[in-house]
């Protein structure tokens, strides 16, 4: 029996990746495919789909080089099909509905009144609160839809086929400010598609286990570079049960981690059974390298360049290494557009991460197809310490990006210092759990102060802190005060060298989490 999976054809809308995460957490594996993808393809591949997603979308529905789909090929497709926000648009302009173009955005909460009961909307009142975020109206339905709800001001909110399961609302049923949107999601894939609804994370890293164990031979060795992150030890912990002393982690400490962090990844990986764990302290190697340099760019090139060039180093002491491991998650290879392809989980690596193109290892990523909060829970299932699977977020290239300017001792000092107290005081406040990450910045510029009835001058830190399902886009959070003052005061206090503490209040877009 093969797996089954929810397809999401992704017409590039912000909301694809709520989608996808809303149809796991209830309970049905979901994969996000590129809208240049025919959708007779979707049905290749390794896993059944037994149901379609079209997504919202930026474009409006007369662009002349909008994406398009035929009412030809939405009837082909043989299994359900429910169309959110311009994915609800494309049916009814396939069907020959009426459509109509906006001119002001309609965006955010408002009601929409079911006029016909259908099993989508079995668990919701007559009228309800969704969210919305379109300019278009689909303004009457095409012929042979039923109306199931309609907007405040006339328009299609819902529609469905007379004969088949093709189903389209105009809101976002994925996003939690609609009302009952989890309860209509759930409807359309347990009781339209027949999903089972009981995926789960670890059964997508059994599959993976077992095509891992299969594909490398006995005499090859693969290598794990392990940046302490939740994603790189996940990625190492569940190899070392696969292949044992096959596996061979690299740790470089580049001395821009985290106040204890170093120590406490290896001592982690030791107590995890990992015995090919390679150690390398370069902090003095990095740093000398970042002297002087103040683009960000530049710093992470330098940094990624360095990484690489101790990495060949290691890897050369090892006999007969093939394979390099990486803990890449399904965001990342949605970025790349490396995902929703059939691609397969070996691939030949030519220059992931800046590696050298000679070295032409073969790429396993056992955590490929997880979401970060799906690697957490397998984290967990793997007995990884609590400290690791739930410690936010954090950047490759190191505190080097929360330092503004360029990479000296004392503002990396400063900069360790200071996260360390932010991470502190919201664990203390019970709050760490519930922000997407929580962290101090270190700027380049200064600010006049008075200690000791005596003037000084010193560096300003900016706190940050954000909340995210998963960091693609944010939202500023909004701390209690006390807890802004008790950070402030312990900054200023307890780091040194720091006169004024600010606190960071823009979100994601236009801003992006980290400084630099």
């Amino acid at each position: 029996m093969r797996p089954q999976r929810v397809a999401i054809i992704d017409f590039g809308g912000q909301y694809t990746h709520l989608i996808a995460r809303r149809c796991r957490e209830l309970g049905v594996y979901s994969e996000i495919i590129p809208s240049t993808m025919p959708l007779r393809e979707v049905f290749s591949g390794a896993h059944e789909t037994l149901g379609i997603i079209l997504s919202g979308g930026p474009r409006s529905f007369d662009e002349p080089d909008a994406p398009r789909l035929s009412a030809e090929d939405l009837l082909n497709v043989q299994v359900p099909v429910l169309g959110i926000c311009y994915g609800h648009q494309l049916i009814a302009a396939a069907f020959n509905g009426e459509l109509e173009r906006g001119t002001i955005m309609e965006y955010g909460k408002t009601y929409v009144r079911v006029v016909e009961r259908d099993v989508l909307f079995m668990d919701v009142p007559e009228q309800f609160v969704v969210w919305m975020s379109h300019m278009d109206s689909v303004v009457k339905q095409p012929p042979g839809f039923k109306v199931l709800a309609l907007t405040e001001r006339g328009a299609v909110a819902a529609m469905r086929h007379a004969e088949r399961p093709i189903y389209g609302v105009q809101f976002h049923p994925e996003v939690k400010h609609t009302q009952m949107g989890k309860s209509i999601l759930k409807r359309f894939l347990a009781d339209v598609c027949r999903f089972r609804c009981d995926w789960r994370p670890m059964d997508r890293v059994e599959e993976l286990s077992k095509e891992i164990a299969a594909t490398i031979p006995p005499d090859e060795c693969v290598i794990c570079a392990v940046s302490g992150g939740v994603d790189s030890v996940t990625t190492a912990v569940l190899l070392n049960r696969i292949l044992g002393k096959k596996l061979y982690c690299i740790f470089v400490d580049h001395g821009l981690m985290r106040k204890d962090e170093p120590e406490q990844v290896v001592s982690t990986l030791r107590r995890m059974g990992i015995t090919n764990l390679i150690f390398v302290r370069a902090a003095e190697r990095f740093l000398s390298r970042l002297r002087g340099v103040k683009d960000p760019e530049e710093k992470r090139k330098i940094i990624g360049e360095e990484f690489a060039k101790i990495f060949e180093e290691e890897a050369s002491k090892i006999p007969k290494i093939s394979w390099l491991a990486q803990g890449t998650i399904y965001p990342d290879r949605i970025e790349s557009g490396s995902a929703g392809t059939g691609s397969a989980l070996i691939k030949t690596h030519h220059n992931v991460a800046g590696l050298p193109a000679d070295l032409k290892l073969k790429l396993v990523e056992p955590l490929r197809d997880l979401y970060k909060d799906e690697v957490r829970e397998v984290a967990r299932r793997l007995g990884i310490p609590e400290e690791i699977v739930s410690r936010h977020p954090f950047p490759g290239p190191g505190l080097a990006v929360r330092i503004i300017g360029e990479v000296t001792e004392e503002k990396l000092r400063i900069c360790r210092e200071s996260n360390a107290i932010v991470e502190e005081e919201f664990k203390k406040a019970g709050v760490y759990d519930k922000v997407w990450q929580a962290f101090a910045v270190v700027t380049d510029s200064s600010w006049t102060g008075v200690m000791g009835d005596t003037r000084a001058e010193g560096y300003v830190v900016i706190v940050r802190a954000v909340e995210s399902e998963d960091g693609m886009t944010a939202d500023w959070y909004r701390p209690d005060m006390d807890l802004l003052d008790r950070i402030s005061k312990r900054i200023v206090n307890e780091v040194g060298n720091v006169t004024m503490v600010a606190y960071a209040t823009t979100s994601k877009p236009p801003s992006t989490i980290e400084a630099c």
